[in-house]
């Protein structure tokens, strides 16, 4: 195997777990989730040997993949008696994800964007700005908002997020 190939293998194995999680919080869903990376990851592969800074590359390709697929529309959802045989996030309360999960759904794209950016990626103000195309007043102002949402449909975590903003 070339040098390149084996430098895209070890990164692809060694970040894969976090952007899965991002991009469930994206998603909303596992199986979209693992496809949007293997989809960011298939692009950053293609343009590895012109990438500076391979996870900055992907989780760009990654967050434009998802802002596309949302502009057409084609997110579909189907009901089935089958409950996932895996949980995508490590937080030990199932209602508690269930919360946080239905709470991030009911943000705006932009905004859920925006806080997966900020606060699951940590990345900064002008680092998702980067990210997503926009100004950094936007991404404050959609931070502001999302905060506020979030802060009123999870009272119980409020708390931890007032040191957040």
């Amino acid at each position: 195997m070339p040098e390149a190939e084996t430098d895209f293998a070890v990164f692809a194995r060694a970040h894969t777990p976090a952007l899965i999680r991002s991009a469930y919080l994206l998603t909303g869903d596992q199986h979209h989730a693992e496809d949007l990376v293997q989809s960011a990851l298939s692009r950053t592969h293609r343009h590895w040997r012109r990438v500076g800074d391979p996870i900055a590359y992907t989780r760009k390709a990654m967050y434009h993949l998802q802002v596309s697929r949302w502009r057409r529309g084609r997110v579909r959802e189907h009901l089935t008696d089958v409950i996932a045989d895996r949980t995508p996030a490590r937080v030990p309360d199932v209602a508690l994800r269930l919360t946080v999960r239905n709470a991030l759904m009911d943000l705006s794209r932009q905004q859920r964007a925006v806080i997966v950016l900020r606060f699951f990626e940590d990345l900064d103000v002008a680092g998702t700005a980067a990210v997503l195309g926009c100004s950094p007043g936007t991404v404050k102002k959609y931070t502001f908002r999302a905060l506020a949402h979030l802060r009123e449909a999870l009272p119980e975590l409020a708390e931890l997020m007032e040191g957040d903003a």
